[in-house]
């Protein structure tokens, strides 16, 4: 039996198509790819609440995969210091073949059983960590071999791939398996299959940080001001929070360096 990932496309002779032809076929492929997601809510649920208990008594969250997997991890992991103020090290994102591998391919690297283990014990694990593998075919050596190790350590394991009954979906101890069906293009995971992937890999870590007290009402109070148009929103922040006016607003968190830090420094003075 064919695995979804591999299976031919429902659209064909694509180099004789108009580009309008061509979008309106990759957005409607890409229109099902929610849905897949949604179903697997139950098992991202699931998941979650073991983290969050881990991740509260200091655990950290990896993400490991290769290729356009290993990307999407690397680059939600990246993402959470400066959204939510976080340490480099709370969420972590590994890509077969180490960081040249996201910008130019390292042939044969997702190929190795060992190395990923290897890669995440450099980070000297413990029970309290979790280990997300990431792999659209849920077939990857360094992905799988991870887990395994993962698990045999006592780490929470999840896997997220777009093939039921996966190696990597028996091997995790949590199955997320978005079933995209095929790609627009035969074989290629780094358009539905990779959507399907970053959106949970959105709703894994943007629920965890949220419970984890990162989010108030729905603002991004620990976020870092790392450029103008974070320290102009977080600036709005204060000034809508405590109704100062704006150069005000931004001299508070100049000096506090954060929207939570700022507002409760001007609460304590007034």
């Amino acid at each position: 039996m064919k695995k979804p990932t591999e299976a031919t496309s429902n659209h064909d002779n694509l180099e004789l198509m108009s580009t309008s032809e061509l979008l309106i076929g990759i957005n409607k492929e890409d229109q099902t790819v929610a849905l897949a997601v949604q179903k697997e809510i139950p098992v991202i649920e699931c998941f979650l609440k073991e983290a969050l208990l881990r991740m509260k008594e200091g655990g950290r969250l990896f993400y490991i995969g290769a290729g356009t997997s290993g990307r999407l991890g690397v680059v939600d992991a990246s993402e959470c210091p400066p959204t939510f103020g976080v340490d480099h090290g709370i969420v972590v994102g590994l890509i077969a073949g180490g960081d040249q591998a996201i910008r130019k391919a390292v042939e044969f690297a997702e190929d190795d059983t060992e190395q990923g283990w290897k890669d995440l014990a450099t980070y000297e694990v413990c029970t309290k960590d979790i280990l997300v593998g990431i792999a659209a075919s849920g077939g990857t050596p360094y992905v799988i071999g991870a887990i395994e190790k993962a698990n045999q350590h006592g780490m929470l394991t999840a896997g997220i791939s777009c093939n039921p009954g996966s190696k990597l979906s028996q091997s995790a101890t949590h199955a997320i398996t978005p079933v995209v069906g095929p790609e627009f293009v035969t074989g290629s995971t780094r358009m539905k299959s990779g959507t399907a992937q970053k959106l949970v890999l959105n709703m894994i870590s943007t629920a965890l940080m949220i419970q984890l007290g990162h989010v108030k009402g729905n603002k991004m109070v620990d976020m870092q001001l790392s450029n103008n148009k974070l320290v102009d929103r977080g600036t709005r922040m204060v000034c809508d929070q405590l109704g100062i006016p704006y150069e005000n607003g931004k001299a508070l968190l100049l000096k506090h360096g954060n929207v939570r830090s700022a507002i409760n420094a001007y609460k304590d003075q007034n």
